[in-house]
Parts: structure tokens; sequence; C-alpha cells
């Protein structure tokens, strides 16, 4: 068992309280013992490593200089946090990250006091924090709110809007922009660091009040001129002029890895009377673990790894990637079709649109987190001939659902979505988890929703959805590797609508669609062996419905399953309405659906999650039995034999 890292100073802090007792000169080394502490963490546990790592002398010096937990801290995105959260009482925990049971990867209401808003999506930090703020002035109580923001979610009109809304909270908000890609600023050295002490000091901004006075004294006009004339000056020289412009005081840019810069402006912006206040602090992503810094990208999010030499734990090797399946059947689609383009919203590897963007690097656009912008891009590349593939986490899809409605699908403009990250997801638990795009796109007329139950079913609908130009279309896939299934070298244009039957049976019919379909197909194994002839099929579209199919199953058979990786609302609700409409449920015929609870689930391995959302063989199985107990007693002896 290795041994955990030698850390005296961090061992005396186990939260801020502690922490502000330090003298200013021990921070450095409380940094580079937490700095040890995180990389030792996450080589055990996986997750986010170089974003973590890039905040670490951030972190310790927001804890020192404000009060928290009184001043609310919300970490945008929330990735970022574990350092933060081995300083605020859960060290001991910290090797459960993203694990059954153990700490969330994000911040997290429930787990701390020091979470005061639970953050996984981008962007949403300074609204966040402008409420906090807010609240605490219109009840006139200490506290401020403190957003941390990273230059990448700043891409997101999310941020504009509440900055654009935050002058009201005056010196209660403050933003510190963490810059890591250098995006915004120039290379921060000494004299950055001294003008951003210099126009956050009380002695600067007391001339900067004094001369406010006077000048007020002066017709509105000058002094609104000298007011913009000053702003300009300070942004010319600082970088600030478009924060300024939405109402912040800007100070920045400063070095975000040296305490001696950091510490100083941050106790100037404690204790001014001038805000809302922006701070620009500039980091790397990784610092501090060389292998990190030199591969911000592969370091961004980790399995278990070996501290020492970097080499991160393989998994044996199986099927591809749904997402690369994706990618690559795309980018070999568009070498014959020039219409084809792909969207990503700051996701191209995590959609495959990397493998795309690699062939085709012309016809591929990264919007950054901009989901909104990326959907309505894309109505408007449809509206001009192109065939567009918006290539969107379902999670993240969900920013976007307006703009689906608005500018498409009322529209009825042929634009493809690539829903990656259907179903549950594992270690980024509910915040990420694909649970409601089943229920959002099959309630809209013109769309087209499909969802593949393997690699070889998410190529035919790639293809499927290239030569669909009637209307927008959507097909769903999971995370993670597929089941083995080759390939054809010769894809498949599907019937919109139609489904396919991949056992047949008597007795009891199994509609999967999705991803479950080998679970089903393992449940109907079981009741075969139980005297149960069972049919699986693949319904393969949750709209339009293979209405067909659904009535044939359900007047030969005697129960029928609806099996789903989504919340209600989904294949199931739309069945049961079909059923209701032609009366197909008159006759005393059994029906059951089967979908992801209504709750969010916390993190864990993605079969047990499955386990515990009932979606799993066992649990079809113990569907089936239930129903035909439940309404015959000789089908219910059959049964138990």
């Amino acid at each position: 068992m290795n041994q955990k890292p030698h850390t005296p100073l961090l061992d005396q802090v186990p939260t801020p309280d502690e922490l502000r007792d330090l003298e200013p000169e021990q921070l450095r080394q409380l940094a580079d013992e937490l700095r040890t502490e995180m990389i030792d963490a996450v080589s055990t546990s996986g997750g986010h490593l170089g974003s973590g790592l890039g905040v670490v002398e951030l972190t310790v010096a927001i804890h020192y200089v404000f009060n928290t937990p009184d001043d609310k801290l919300v970490w945008d995105v929330g990735h970022q946090c574990y350092p933060h959260k081995i300083l605020t009482g859960r060290r001991d925990r910290i090797r459960t990250l993203r694990q059954g049971g153990g700490l969330s990867g994000f911040t997290k209401r429930t787990e701390s006091e020091y979470d005061p808003f639970g953050a996984a999506h981008s962007s949403t930090s300074i609204s966040a924090a402008l409420g906090f703020a807010m609240a605490n002035k219109l009840n006139d109580k200490p506290g401020r709110g403190i957003a941390v923001i990273g230059d990448g979610a700043m891409s997101a009109g999310m941020a504009y809007e509440a900055m654009n809304n935050a002058e009201q909270a005056g010196n209660r908000l403050v933003v510190i922009l963490n810059d890591n890609d250098m995006s915004i600023a120039p290379p921060v050295g000494g004299l950055s660091a001294y003008l951003a002490r210099m126009v956050s000091s009380s002695e600067y901004l007391g001339l900067r009040s004094l001369a406010s006075k006077a000048v007020k004294k002066m017709s509105r006009r000058m002094h609104q001129g000298i007011r913009k004339a000053e702003e300009y000056t300070r942004g010319m020289v600082t970088g600030g002029t478009l924060f300024e412009e939405l109402g912040f005081y800007y100070v920045g840019p400063i070095d975000g890895h040296n305490l001696d810069h950091l510490i100083p402006v941050l106790e100037n912006v404690r204790d001014t009377s001038e805000g809302p206040v922006l701070i620009h602090v500039v980091t790397q992503k990784g610092k501090g673990y060389k292998y990190a810094e030199e591969s911000a990208d592969k370091y961004h999010g980790v399995p278990k790894f070996d501290v020492v030499t970097g080499e991160k734990k393989k998994s044996a090797a199986g099927p591809p990637a749904y997402q690369n399946v994706f990618g690559d059947t795309l980018a070999k689609l568009a070498e014959t079709d020039s219409r084809i383009c792909a969207i990503t919203a700051a996701m191209p590897s995590g959609t495959g649109v990397d493998r795309f963007a690699k062939a085709h690097p012309e016809r591929s656009f990264d919007v950054g987190i901009a989901e909104q912008h990326g959907v309505t891009f894309a109505a408007g590349l449809a509206a001009q001939g192109m065939r567009p593939f918006a290539a969107i986490y379902s999670t993240f899809l969900q920013r976007a659902y307006d703009q689906v409605v608005h500018d498409v699908a009322i529209q009825n403009l042929p634009v493809r979505f690539a829903i990656d990250r259907a179903g549950l997801v594992g270690a980024d638990g509910c915040t990420h988890a694909g649970a409601f795009d089943i229920t959002y796109l099959a309630t809209l007329p013109n769309m087209v929703v499909m969802a593949a139950a393997d690699e070889a079913e998410l190529a035919h609908m790639t293809y499927t959805a290239v030569e669909y130009d009637d209307g927008p279309i959507a097909f769903r896939y999971p995370r993670g590797n597929g089941v083995g299934v080759a390939i054809p070298d010769t894809l498949e244009k599907l019937e919109i609508g139609k489904g396919r039957v991949v056992r047949e049976g008597t007795k009891v019919a199994i509609l999967s669609l999705g991803a479950r379909l080998e679970e089903a197909k393992k449940a109907a194994d079981t009741l075969e062996a139980k005297g149960l002839s069972t049919t699986v099929a693949d319904m393969r579209f949750a709209k339009p419905l293979d209405e067909d199919l659904i009535a044939k199953l359900m007047r030969e058979h005697e129960v029928v399953i609806t099996v789903e990786e989504g919340a209600i609302g989904g294949l199931g609700a739309h069945v049961l309405t079909y059923a209701s409409d032609e009366g197909l449920t008159d006759s005393g015929l059994k029906v059951r659906t089967m979908r992801l609870p209504d709750t969010f689930q916390d993190h864990d391995d993605p079969a047990k999650q499955y386990d515990e959302a009932g979606l799993n063989a066992p649990q079809i199985v113990d569907t089936v039995l239930k129903a035909l107990k439940h309404n015959s007693a000789g089908v219910a002896e059959e049964a138990s034999a």
C-alpha cells in the first residue's frame, strides 16, 4: 500500500478557520503540501486533475482572506474544487472522489456548508454569487458572493447576462476570472502585479472617490466623460475595458500562483467599498505536476495513475467507444458528401468530433461553451442546404432547449442531433446523466428520435441522419464502449419509425429502446428457462413509434414491457398513450414501463447505477413475473415451478 505524502502543515489545517491562523509566509508551504495531497488522492481515485492543480494557490488565498462559509464561494463547473474540498473538512474522504457513496467530483450543497451552490455545468457561478450577494444586501446581513469562473466558461452568454445585472450588488460581489489559457491577458509579470495592487489599494480608491466627488459638482456630461476616461486609461494599462463596460471594477491581470501577489490584492478587494469587482488571475492548468503541465488536455480528467511516472492505469482493450464510432462514421461519410459538417460545444473529444475535425477541419466547428448558439448556428447551416450535426451531450443539450424548439423544430429544419452520454454516466453523477432527452425531444412535432442499441446501430443511425432531409432528427447513444458488434462496411438507411424483432416469442414481449437491449436479451434467456416464451424487439425509434409493430406485439402477447434509459415521459409513456388511444389494453393486456426512477441518482459504477435504477436483466425478469402473478394465479404457479 502506498504511503500517503508527508504534509505536516496541511495536517494542522482541517478547515479555513485554522488556515487563517497561519502566518502569510507559511502559505507557500501549505500550497505545496495541498498540491501534493491532491495529486496523490486523484492518483488513487481518478478524476479531474489539471484544473484543480491550477487553482491550488488561488484556493488557499481565497479561504485565507475571505470569511468562508459566510462569504459564499461558488466554483464555476466545480471540477477544480478538489483543493477546496481538502481545505474544508473533507480531506479524510478525498480518496473516495467519484466513487459510490464517496465525495462528488463537483461542488454539492448537501456535502458541506462550504459548498453553497452545486455546479457541474458551466457559466452559472456569477448569477448564483450575485443571488447570494443581493440576498445578504436586502437582509442587511454581512457576507459576499464570490464567483471563480474560468476563461472557458466565459464563452457562455449566461456569464455576461449575470455581469450586466450585477451593479446593484456593489462591493458584495467579487468575480475571479481564472484565465488558464492566456486567452485574454498579456504575459503577467512584476509590473502587472504592481499595477493590480495599486489600482485595488485603499490609497488609489480613496483618491478615486475624492476625485469622483469633485467632478460630480461639474455638469453630468463632463462627470461621465471624466469617469469614462479614467476607466479607459486604466483599462488600456491593465486590459479590463470590456469588464468596466459591464459595470465591474477591473483588477489584474495577476499571477495566480504567486501568493505574494494574490494575498494583497484579495485583501484590498475585501476591504474596499468599490464594486462589483472582477479580479483577473492567470494560472497554468496542471501546475506543479510536470506530466499535467506538459499535456494539459490529457490530464484534464484522468483514471487512476502512478504519481512518479505519470502512467495511467489502462483499461482492458475492448470494443470502440461510442463517440469514436460516431466520429469515424461521420468523417467517412463526409468524404463523399461536402454538405456534412459537425458542431460541438467545447467537447470535441468527448463527442468524437475531434476525429471528424482531423479529417475535415474546414467543416468542423467548436463553438465553445455555447450550446444555444451552437444549435441555432446549426439551424442556419441547415437552412442554407448544409447537413449539420450538432454533437452535444444530452445533459448539455438541455441548455439549448428553446433553440431546439424555436429555431429548429418549428421551422422543421434538418438539423441532426448526435446526443452523447445518453442514460446514466457513472462517476460524473446526476449532473451529467442523460436522463431527459427522449422526453424533451419526443414531445416535439417534426422531430425524429432514435436510440442506438449497439455500435453497429449507431453507425446505421448516423448514416440515416445524413440522408434524412425532411426535418430535425436525433439519435442518442451511451457513454463508454460498445458491446462488440461488428460494424458493417455497407451502412443501412433505416426506415423512419420502424423497429426490428431480434427474438421471437409468444407470451412476453420486451420492447427495448437503446442500449438496454443486451439486458433485455439476458432477461429473455431467463424467462425462456422459466417456460415463458419471450419476444425481444429493438424499437430503434421513440418517435415516430412503430405503431404496426406495437399493435402486433400487444395483440399476440400477454405481457408487454417497455425498457429505456430515460426518465418518465419517454418511450413507455408514448406506447401507453398509443395503446390507450387504440384500445389495445381493453382486453386485459398487461403493460409495464421500465425507465429511470424519478430521482437524481448519485455517482457510482454504471452497472450499479442501473441496478439501483432497476433496469438490468434481473429486474426485467422480476417485472414480468410480478405482472403475471398479479393477474393470473395459474401463470404464477407456472412461473414459480
